[in-house]
């Protein structure tokens, strides 16, 4: 069929016997139609092979089925893992994506990025890049501006938006928690990069399981990676050298605890016998390392489906009651998978 004679709502209307407005309310899946009218008007646009206009379809629900999401770092494990719950949950809900990668994680000249999503007039926007150092100074000045809901993933409790996090701390308290039960008297902690939330966040979890058991905090019992492997072993050794008597030892990632496990073995101890390990993530790779690793496992596939089913909560909310939900702070637990390691 040429587009001049293309089929049209009206079209399907005629042939099913029905009116516009009701082939309308079976497109947008209202229960005010009965069953036998909806199956019959389905039934003529898979005959006339129908496919309605995205376009106007957006215009009149005054949604364009659009989120921009913002994210960073793309090549590591977890924002990719973030992303691919965010891109199943849009597509189950019925939404598209248009994706903008940071040029780093800490980069935060942001209003030219916000202003391209709203020129594609997005429904809503999730920042599924970290909270690292000022990144987010900009929320006071541009966030009171913006007509479109921003749903945030990974940062500090803030009352202007809504967060959807795992639980770093209190994955952490768990964490030094089983050590301690280990009967462990010295647990030492290698800490990602404390610009990064999560790192500050995971440390400060380590610290008050242990203050919580009577046990003295002190500068020597933990040092700083970057979350890579080689920084890893160079923050073990440093560790070691200044907390000899340390008997078992929180990382605050899974690639960081791997070169733990291997520079372990170099230098003689036993694991977990002379020195018990526990990471943090719950990567895939973790069950194969030598030994196989304790870990708090963060599931960061239902981090982004949870983050889009509340952003198309508020946008219903939006919408249909015409009102503004309030900021929400909704955290997910993590999960300690415990093996050979502790």
């Amino acid at each position: 069929m040429t587009e001049k004679n293309k089929t049209t709502i009206y079209d399907v209307a005629k042939m099913a016997g029905v009116s516009k407005q009701t082939v309308s309310r079976v497109l947008n899946n209202r229960q005010d139609v009965s069953s036998e009218t909806r199956t019959r008007v389905k039934k003529i646009m898979d005959e006339l092979s129908y496919h309605p206009s995205a376009i106007a379809q957006s215009l009149s629900r005054q949604k364009s089925y659009l989120f921009g999401v913002v994210t960073a770092g793309l090549r590591f494990i977890g924002p990719s893992r973030t992303l691919s719950g965010i891109t199943s949950k849009a597509e189950e809900l019925g939404y598209g994506l248009l994706l903008k990668e940071l040029a780093s994680f800490s980069s935060n000249n942001v209003k030219p990025l916000l202003q391209w999503f709203k020129s594609h007039q997005v429904d809503g926007i999730i920042w599924a890049a970290p909270e690292i150092e000022d990144n987010r100074y900009w929320l006071k000045d541009l966030m009171p501006d913006l007509d479109i809901p921003v749903l945030f993933l990974t940062m500090e409790e803030n009352n202007q938006v809504t967060i959807v996090t795992t639980d770093n701390l209190g994955g952490a308290r768990v964490a030094t928690e089983h050590l301690i039960r280990q009967g462990r008297k010295h647990i030492g902690h290698i800490a990602g990069p404390l610009e990064w939330w999560e790192a500050r966040q995971r440390k400060l979890g380590w610290e008050t399981a242990l203050k919580e058991a009577g046990m003295q905090v002190s500068e020597q019992m933990w040092t700083l990676g970057n979350w890579s492997p080689k920084s890893g072993r160079s923050a073990f050794l440093e560790l070691l050298a200044k907390y000899p008597e340390m008997d078992a030892v929180f990382v605050g990632n899974d690639q960081m605890a791997l070169s733990v496990l291997l520079s372990s073995q170099e230098i003689g101890k036993r694991i977990p016998q002379d020195l018990s390990v526990v990471g943090f993530d719950g990567i895939p790779d973790s069950e194969f390392y030598c030994p196989p690793l304790t870990t708090l496992y963060q599931n960061q596939d239902e981090l982004g489906r949870v983050a889009v089913a509340e952003l198309a909560s508020q946008i219903e909310h939006k919408i249909n009651d015409n009102i503004i939900v309030e900021p929400k702070y909704i955290t997910i637990q993590p999960e300690l998978i415990i093996r050979q390691s502790s």
